[in-house]
């Protein structure tokens, strides 16, 4: 059955929504692009107008829903008719993506002229890229600390073990041009001087024999009174 128009919407005017769809916190960006693109479709064949969308991030839910604790939300903005919000939730319920959603009718007859739209292709396309929370930032910034600090260790293993295989190699390498260094260069042998001829020794003068004193014979005493 048709639903019927609000007498009170003015002739060539539109009702103004707000849809808030929340995705599954694993939800990755083509399954996203997909939910959007598909919501986008529903809006543009019922004659309805996109004014804005917006990508909230992943956020922790008031309570568990579908076994969840976190979400991706959603954000819409648009203009049609109340056909148009039935159809956007019928195509809602049919994804098991969507975990919730809900829809509230922010004004009435509003001139779709008069609201221009603020998506062109290039944010759309960016609606479908998640920003991590605060947890998960923390948690991929210990993962990739923890890569790194394996990384190093297995760099330094494997250096340790290849200079532990070449210093066999090289230790006689090394060794050489170390004692070649610490040893002083020999010194050039110089000729042995061609031995002189000892002068032939004076021969030593006869020592003269001190003179003896001898005594006066008593004899030689009387010739000489």
């Amino acid at each position: 059955m048709p639903q019927l128009k609000s007498q009170r919407d003015e002739p060539d005017t539109q009702r103004e929504y707000e849809t808030i769809y929340i995705l599954r916190p694993d939800a990755d960006t083509d399954q996203i692009h997909d939910v959007n693109t598909r919501v986008r479709k529903v809006i543009e064949d019922e004659g309805g107008k996109v004014i804005r969308v917006d990508n909230w991030g992943k956020r922790k839910l008031a309570y568990e829903i579908r076994k969840e604790l976190k979400g991706i939300y959603l954000y819409w903005l648009y203009l049609g008719e109340s056909e148009l919000v039935t159809e956007i939730e019928r195509n809602l319920r049919m994804l098991d993506l969507v975990i919730r959603h809900y829809t509230v009718k922010v004004d009435e007859g509003v001139d779709p002229e008069a609201r221009p739209s603020q998506m062109d292709e290039e944010s759309f396309a960016a609606t479908a890229t998640t920003v991590p929370d605060e947890e998960d930032a923390y948690l991929q910034r210990t993962a990739a600390a923890a890569e790194e600090a394996k990384a190093a260790e297995e760099g330094a293993k494997a250096e340790g073990t290849e200079t532990a295989e070449a210093a066999p190699a090289t230790e006689g390498a090394e060794a050489a041009p170390e004692a070649a260094e610490a040893a002083p260069p020999a010194e050039p042998e110089t000729k042995a001087e061609p031995e002189t001829k000892a002068e032939p020794e004076t021969p030593a003068e006869p020592e003269t024999p001190a003179e003896v004193k001898t005594e006066a014979s008593p004899a030689a005493e009387k010739k000489e009174n």
